[in-house]
């Protein structure tokens, strides 16, 4: 079936509030989306929201990329083909994992939407269903403990809790988080905010804790070695399948990875990172920025076909005012189901 159009466009929305990380805040983001149209009329869609902080490019680089010539070159090709077309749009991106994640999104949704399958059905799914954490920002103790509060009654069972900036307080926060919520898991994420003597710290001072996502700056992985610490998840780190492989060497600074598809350039890159954990016995945790529903989801159904997907951090699409879909997963008790449908499973509004 050949592809006889593709469409992009940059979307503005505005966060149903404005949060912070270490050294970061924001109130609005911006996504790009592709449309891939078929022959028979059938509509791929996919998206991108980079965060340039992290890779270099920002979404309306992304939409400038997928408005090129080299996307346009799209049309005429072949859907069955969409393997070889996402290498190809990978190696003319080079180090775009925005546009790549976007073009990468868009075929997969044509081509589950033309065979009939789910993404995840074609992927091979593993896991029916895993919750997901939520996050609490940047923000005072007696507001993380209101927001802990908050996310229990709304049935989530695990936190995401940025730290970071100042240690000392970073530990009372979470104590007291443990003290109030006593039943939600607790994961950290000090953004690269800490130093090696502020993480023993933290370790020494704290207990039960899920995970502690990239506490160093990229580059210095290496200082984590001697912890052999079990906890410690590499986030920025993790770029692509080079850097995955240099890190699942032994002595391993981590045993957890963070994938995220706008990190990564897509599912197919997200598999090859995800199998090279596999191999080296590390645990997948799968993360994103401030997102649509729909790329979301495409991270749920890769992350449901990984055996060794272990946690889940795909809250992005809960901070957005707005979606221009629906549909693609239920939140049940802070479960994140797939709605079983061809392609993605979800609806342009």
């Amino acid at each position: 079936m050949k592809i006889v159009a593709v469409r992009s466009y940059l979307q503005h929305m505005a966060l149903t509030k404005p949060y912070s990380i270490a050294g970061y805040t924001f109130s609005d983001v911006s996504l790009a989306f592709l449309e891939v149209e078929l022959a028979n009329g059938i509509i791929g869609l996919g998206t991108a929201s980079p965060a340039e902080e992290v890779v270099g490019e920002t979404a309306e680089m992304s939409a400038a990329n997928l408005a090129s010539e080299f996307v346009q070159k799209l049309v005429g090709r072949d859907i069955e083909d969409f393997q070889q077309l996402i290498q190809e749009a990978r190696t003319h991106f080079d180090h775009l994992p925005g546009t790549q994640a976007a073009i990468d999104i868009a075929l997969h949704d044509a081509y589950g939407l033309f065979v009939g399958k789910s993404v995840s059905a074609i992927l091979g799914r593993k896991i029916q269903a895993l919750p997901t954490s939520v996050t609490i920002g940047l923000m005072s103790i007696p507001e993380a403990l209101a927001e802990a509060r908050k996310f229990k009654k709304l049935g989530f069972n695990v936190l995401k809790v940025k730290t970071g900036e100042n240690v000392e307080e970073d530990i009372e926060k979470v104590i007291r988080l443990q003290e109030i919520v006593p039943d939600l898991k607790i994961r950290v994420d000090p953004n690269q905010g800490y130093t090696l003597s502020d993480l023993q710290l933290f370790l020494k001072k704290t207990k039960d804790i899920e995970l502690i996502e990239q506490p160093l700056p990229i580059g210095l992985e290496n200082e984590l070695k001697p912890l052999n610490s079990k906890i410690l998840m590499a986030d920025e780190s993790i770029t692509g399948p080079e850097a995955a492989l240099q890190f699942a060497e032994e002595p391993k600074p981590f045993q957890i990875y963070n994938i995220k598809l706008m990190k990564s350039g897509g599912i197919q890159a997200a598999t090859e990172i995800a199998k090279i954990a596999e191999k080296a016995k590390i645990d997948l945790f799968w993360g994103c920025n401030d997102e649509s529903i729909l790329s979301i989801t495409a991270a749920l159904h890769v992350a449901y076909a990984m055996p060794n997907t272990r946690y889940l951090d795909l809250d992005g699409s809960f901070d957005l005012a707005e979606d221009l879909v629906s549909g693609g997963f239920k939140l049940v008790n802070g479960y994140m189901h797939l709605i079983e449908k061809p392609g993605f499973g979800v609806t342009k509004l």
